[in-house]
């Protein structure tokens, strides 16, 4: 279970790097499609960080048990 959490964590930086890049290459042509790209890249990043708390948590109450 947790194996398949850490490759499912790690992907949400791979989905704010990609969505980064797209908004940085949509900035000048279409702004309100940068701006998706943008709220992406912020919310995978989020994501990320959220799901490793839990992660490490969950990891740490079934270690003490």
């Amino acid at each position: 279970m947790t194996r398949f959490s850490k490759i499912f964590e790690y992907m949400y930086p791979i989905i704010a790097i990609l969505a980064g890049i797209e908004a940085y290459s949509e900035w000048g042509v279409n702004r309100e499609r940068a701006y998706l790209f943008a709220f992406f890249c912020v919310f995978a990043t989020g994501m990320f960080f959220f799901r490793r708390h839990y992660r490490k948590k969950f990891e740490k109450y079934k270690k003490n048990e």
